[in-house]
């Protein structure tokens, strides 16, 4: 086993080890948030459907990567790979549209009750349920097609076109074929993205308005005179991350689809970005102390709990 296949194996490792444990203990912190009657805010039950999906692209992606640069000499068979490809890319799509709908939700929550979006405040939280459930069909529809663009990895030769992935295959039909895919599969991401950059420029925009409105009153910002402020910069720093995570990924996945024989750098490198910010993220919002964190480990201490989530 050459050192760069160990060396690849010890990051898909302590990735999805890692971010594994990450995103369970903020489930779990929800689990005992539930089973105490605390009722949370809308956008901590946004943020449970990012942790399962990121736990489900963290599984599906890392687990057979490791087994493959260790070579462990596992095979998973077509159905094995077109089962955990599948799952990966709904986990990565149901990922996009939750980090949306968090960072539209949240410019729509902080927005005065004078500006435009102001009739949307008590419209936007009952539709949230109802949009996660149309993106996830929505997803599971669209990434049926991968299960033509995948193969066990059985290096067979009657298949022309043939990109090894390490523990599975793809397929390459011809140029028009994956340029539609392409373009299905990208048109919804780009979407979501685009409103996530509009979301946190709202958020920016409100921010500095009000540290000008509390400078010109008070000479001086008060760190409680806008309790969303800190929710706010968490999620701000959450979309930052996951838009320059995702940027970089989508860069190497185009590679990976126009070059015919990819190479192991590129293979590797694209798997390592795809599972970065679902490892990472969970670790963000503990270290930013958000407020469904903060109240949970304020039960475990104190055995004292507080019927609602207010806000920071």
């Amino acid at each position: 086993m050459a050192a760069s296949d160990v060396a690849v194996g010890i990051i898909f490792l302590a990735q999805t080890v890692f971010g594994a444990l990450g995103n369970s203990s903020l489930l779990l912190n929800y689990l005992v948030l539930y089973f105490t009657g605390c009722r949370v805010r809308h956008t901590d039950w946004i943020l449970q459907h990012l942790i399962v999906a990121n736990l489900l692209t963290l599984l599906c992606k890392g687990v057979p990567q490791t087994v493959a640069a260790f070579s462990l000499g596992f095979s998973l068979g077509d159905f094995g790979c077109k089962l955990l490809f599948y799952l990966h890319r709904v986990g990565r799509g149901v990922s996009i549209v939750t980090m949306c709908l968090l960072s539209v939700s949240w410019a729509i929550t902080i927005s005065s009750w004078d500006s435009r979006l102001a009739g949307l405040k008590v419209k936007a939280p009952r539709y949230i349920g109802f949009s996660m459930f149309l993106s996830c069909i929505l997803y599971m529809l669209i990434n049926v097609i991968i299960l033509m663009y995948t193969n066990g990895n059985k290096r067979n030769k009657t298949i022309i076109n043939l990109k090894d992935y390490g523990y599975c295959s793809g397929v390459s039909h011809n140029i028009t074929t994956d340029s539609l895919y392409a373009a299905l599969v990208t048109l919804p991401d780009a979407l979501c993205v685009g409103l996530m950059l509009w979301a946190s420029s709202s958020m920016v925009l409100i921010l500095h308005r009000h540290k000008q409105r509390m400078q010109h009153i008070h000479k001086t910002s008060s760190p409680r005179s806008f309790p969303e402020s800190r929710d706010t910069q968490t999620i701000l720093l959450l979309v930052t991350t996951f838009v320059f995570f995702y940027t970089l990924s989508c860069i190497f996945q185009t590679c990976l689809t126009v070059i015919y024989n990819p190479n192991w750098f590129l293979v590797n490198t694209a798997a390592i970005l795809t599972g970065c910010f679902p490892a990472v993220s969970p670790f963000l919002l503990m270290s930013q102390g958000y407020s469904a964190f903060r109240f949970s480990l304020a039960w475990f201490l104190n055995k004292k709990i507080p019927v609602t989530l207010t806000n920071n």
